[in-house]
């Protein structure tokens, strides 16, 4: 499925649960993926995960209950 194909999809909370397996549906479904957590490892592990199925996207360290990370 290429639902998303040439889009970019940016999920918040993408390190575990509910937000990680929206990341991996995403790029199942074509998109590219920022995956956006507190926690750097498992973020990473997304990532590989999202790159293992084909899919493409990267990690940025960011607590969006801080107004600096979410600037940044």
């Amino acid at each position: 499925m290429t639902t998303f194909s040439g889009k970019v999809a940016v999920v918040t909370g993408g390190t575990s649960g509910i937000g990680k397996a929206a990341a991996i549906a995403l790029a199942q479904a074509g998109a590219n993926v920022v995956v956006a957590g507190r926690r750097q490892a498992e973020g990473e592990e997304t990532i590989r995960q999202i790159q293992a199925i084909g899919g493409d996207g990267f990690f940025v360290a960011t607590d969006v209950s801080k107004e600096a990370d979410v600037q940044g």
